[in-house]
């Protein structure tokens, strides 16, 4: 059974994304959501083209304001079996540790030690437009658009991901973008703690906005992580898209 959770106005003040903090996340059924997360920046490590940023330390600076705003911390440290007979003592930890594994076929787990996250899918859903299901692995070419997008659009986003092996605590997803070597937004989402399951967990975010007006129109670029509360990094891509004044044509 899958598990359902929950743009640019002028050329000197520009912010991509009218809500950059999700206000209300959709609980997922077999996942625990962490507390809301604040606003802050992420910036892109050294290396990538230069219209990704330059300023590696926000990276680390805002990845760990998002670890401290989690209210559990399980650790990858042990393996299920380990955890649950570590913490027997603990009555109220206890009994949250096997809610949140409820129907796992613990025998099926393993010893792993280390949660493993499989991003199966992004996508981005317009009322009346077909899906854009964006391709993993992405191919990063400044000549090529990975999707295009009308100004003044509603829209929102879809994950799809699976998790095995072990318990993953304060998965997060983190988005910045942009234009003209100059960032306009970052975006992060707490998303919660997983147990592991065959069936893969989707999570929708909170309905947006696409910027409009002259200076929102144009090429942005933007670079998108899931990463969890240990730092471990399960996708991490950079890419091109674009705001137009209409839809585009159909190839």
């Amino acid at each position: 059974m899958s598990a359902t959770v929950g743009a640019i106005s002028s050329a000197k003040e520009v912010n991509f994304n009218s809500q950059t903090n999700e206000e209300e996340l959709k609980k997922p059924s077999g996942g625990e959501p962490a507390d809301q997360p604040r606003n802050g920046e992420t910036a892109i490590e050294d290396g990538l083209d230069n219209d990704f940023g330059d300023d590696p330390d926000d990276d680390e600076d805002d990845l760990s304001k998002l670890k401290s705003e989690t209210h559990l911390r399980l650790g990858p440290q042990f393996s299920i079996k380990e955890q649950l007979e570590k913490d027997k003592d603990d009555e109220s930890l206890r009994k949250w540790k096997e809610q949140l594994l409820a129907g796992v076929d613990l025998s099926a787990v393993g010893e792993s030690k280390d949660p493993e996250v499989k991003i199966l899918s992004l996508t981005i859903q317009c009322p009346g437009r077909k899906d854009v299901v964006l391709p993993i692995p992405f191919l990063n070419n400044p000549k090529s658009r990975l999707f295009s997008l009308k100004e003044a659009s509603k829209y929102h986003l879809k994950f799809t991901f699976t998790v095995s092996n072990n318990i993953v605590s304060g998965l997060k997803y983190t988005n910045t973008v942009w234009k003209t070597g100059m960032k306009v937004d970052s975006t992060k989402i707490m998303l919660g703690t997983f147990s592991p399951q065959l069936e893969p967990y989707t999570y929708e975010t909170e309905e947006e906005t696409t910027p409009s007006g002259m200076f929102a129109r144009g090429s942005y670029t933007a670079r998108t992580k899931f990463v969890d509360d240990d730092g471990k990094c399960y996708l991490d891509v950079s890419y091109h898209f674009e705001i137009l004044k209409n839809w585009p044509k159909p190839s």
